[in-house]
């Protein structure tokens, strides 16, 4: 199940929730086919719950949002955007682990 800490946001509520965002935010480019992603979604739900208040994680899905996959130039899912101050820092393709991923987020801090 996912965490009610993690949203879904599609091409209408990107920008907003990302420019409001005063926390750095984790972006994952997803899709339900895909296997990989299925894999890397309870690190993103057990960092959005470890870290509630500190960072923002946030799911994109790849067939449902074109024209936000194509903005960010998504080719292989699933994809990380590490996002602070509304500017990409980092951007990283396949399954991470989560201590990788917690790595990335002291970086932004």
């Amino acid at each position: 199940m996912a965490s009610e800490l993690v949203l879904n946001l599609n091409d209408s509520n990107f920008d907003a929730e990302i420019a409001a965002s005063t926390v750095p935010v984790i972006v994952d480019f997803w899709a339900e086919w895909c296997g990989p992603c299925r894999m890397l979604g309870p690190v993103l739900d057990q960092l959005a719950t470890e870290k509630a208040g500190g960072v923002k994680v946030v799911k994109v899905n790849v067939d449902e949002n074109p024209a936000l996959s194509q903005k960010y130039g998504v080719r292989s899912i699933p994809l990380l955007l590490f996002i602070k101050g509304g500017e990409v820092k980092e951007t990283v393709v396949g399954v991470q682990s989560k201590a990788a991923l917690v790595a990335k987020l002291d970086a932004l801090a």
